[in-house]
């Protein structure tokens, strides 16, 4: 990379940042400001008299961006963030996260302290009561190590009760999870999760859309539970009482067209309501970690886990050797089983056990008699 191109690139992140961190626009204003002017820089230079012509901002709007669009200390953001090992990732970069980029107002800029990873593409969202009993605890963190263990990295939002026992779940069995806050990440709130988020960092990432001294208001956490939904593939909640942040996160994620799961409770425990009420309005019920990955559809792009092993289907993270083996062994062409024997060195009923599993959890489909095709 030139020094030229360093510059440019500094200067976009800086343009990029600035547009962020304009107070009143967020990412749907954001999105709209981008399509009129084509990029932060050309928005930055743009008058009030053509910022007002923007569907969504008007006069007011228009003038407080002036007003403030040079005042914003982009420089002392950045400078805050090396000093932390914080990373600043733009929607632009190949790095973002792919799930997230699908959904309708993705953050243009993401706060990043750990790492992504492409496994990262099979996450599923825990979610749930901040006042969890005993049993929605103890239910979070055993479908949390159920799924880490499978391969699936956990996304939740760092809060007391069911997030923190999701988090701390998936950090018990060695897998992977994510934290998404509503705050910035120098506040982690609540500030008693500090360690915590530290071990997930560790393990993964934390995340946040805010500034990095951004303070939790009441508004940043429903804006933030569209980040943990856009970050999986499906959410599961696990206790929330009929008015319940969770419940947002579900809703969310029925407007993204991902999945719902809800883990029932006792009838006379006012946190099993609103899973009750999901499980009757279509979201599926979740008692093992195998409700999940089967109810999980094929992926739109496929993900490599950690070990190098290349995922279509979330219900693959299931299979034994013997089955994973057999899958691989089918193109995209139908295949006869003589020729997946053949492939494999299995025994031919070994491979005719594995189809008949295989078409079972819909991963592959019997064309005809003896020919198999993946789904």
């Amino acid at each position: 990379m030139t020094a030229g191109s360093e510059h440019s690139d500094e200067r976009d992140l800086a343009d990029h940042l600035r547009l962020a961190l304009l107070p009143g626009i967020g990412p749907r204003l954001r999105r709209a400001l981008l399509d009129a002017f084509g990029s932060p820089a050309e928005v930055l230079r743009a008058s009030p008299q053509q910022l007002a012509l923007v569907p969504g901002i008007g006069p007011k709007l228009s003038g407080r961006i002036v007003d403030v669009r040079d005042s914003i200390d982009v420089a002392s953001e950045l400078a805050l963030a090396r000093q932390h090992g914080i990373q600043l990732m733009l929607d632009t970069s190949a790095e973002y996260p792919p799930l997230l980029a699908e959904i309708p107002d993705p953050p243009g800029v993401l706060y990043l302290r750990g790492t992504l990873a492409s496994s990262d593409g099979l996450a599923v969202a825990i979610v749930g009561s901040r006042h969890a009993t005993r049993y929605g605890l103890e239910q979070a963190e055993r479908l949390a190590a159920s799924l880490a263990r499978a391969g699936v990295t956990i996304v939740s939002g760092l809060a007391r009760g069911i997030d923190a026992a999701a988090h701390r779940g998936a950090l018990a069995a060695g897998g992977r999870t994510l934290a998404v806050l509503g705050s910035g990440l120098l506040e982690i709130y609540p500030p008693e999760h500090a360690e915590l988020a530290a071990q997930i960092a560790g393990a993964g990432a934390v995340l946040s859309e805010n500034a990095l001294r951004g303070t939790p208001l009441p508004g940043t956490f429903p804006q933030r539970n569209r980040l943990i939904s856009g970050l999986t593939l499906g959410t599961i909640v696990v206790e929330a009482a009929e008015r319940s942040g969770a419940l947002i996160t579900a809703r969310h994620a029925y407007e993204q067209g991902r999945e719902v799961f809800a883990v029932p409770g006792r009838v006379d425990n006012r946190l099993a309501r609103g899973c009750h009420r999901l499980i009757r309005d279509g979201a599926k019920l979740v008692e093992t970690a195998d409700d999940v990955l089967e109810e999980l559809g094929p992926l739109a792009h496929p993900v490599q886990t950690d070990d190098a092993t290349t995922v279509r289907h979330p219900a693959e993270l299931k299979l034994n050797d013997v089955e994973r083996i057999v899958l691989a062994a089918l193109d995209g062409e139908t295949t006869a089983i003589d020729t997946v024997v053949a492939a494999t060195g299995l025994a031919a009923s070994q491979v005719s056990a594995a189809l008949a599993v295989l078409e079972v959890r819909r991963l592959v489909r019997r064309v005809s008699g003896q020919l198999y095709a993946r789904r």
